[in-house]
């Protein structure tokens, strides 16, 4: 099987002390968990500085400006998208917002701002456990 191998980036943006989630859409056409939960991130494109790729992917899924902060977990995942098998290694950053005025993609049909010591009690994709169990550590 040829498994496509993917560079991500992934944002806890920090809100008032609560953490964004976005429930993904049925119209996400690369989606493999609908319906779910998930913080604002995506791929990394060739050639694309990781910094650049994040405040990318957070202005089109929420249209906030945001300060990246310090990475604090990495991760990785292997989804099966329309067929393909995927392996991802996402790297974790803590976002900064003065806002949390959304402007939603039409990839995600939803969001919540959560205490982030709450993340059990959201339908959250499977990947986000240990990242929110780090995240809980760095806080402390």
């Amino acid at each position: 099987m040829n498994i496509k191998v993917f560079a991500a980036t992934k944002a806890f943006i920090i809100y008032k002390d609560k953490v964004l989630i976005l429930k993904e859409s049925s119209k996400y056409k690369d989606g493999s968990n609908i319906g779910k939960y998930d913080v604002v991130g995506g791929r990394v494109n060739p050639g694309e500085r990781f910094d650049e790729s994040l405040l990318r992917e957070i202005k089109e899924e929420t249209g906030l400006d945001v300060k990246i902060g310090k990475p604090f977990f990495v991760g990785e995942w292997r989804p099966i998208v329309n067929g393909e098998q995927w392996q991802i290694i996402g790297t974790f950053f803590e976002c900064f917002s003065k806002s949390d005025n959304i402007v939603l993609s039409e990839d995600h049909e939803d969001f919540i701002w959560i205490n982030p010591k709450e993340y059990k009690n959201y339908k959250l994709i499977n990947n986000l456990n240990g990242a929110f169990e780090e995240y809980d550590k760095i806080r402390e």
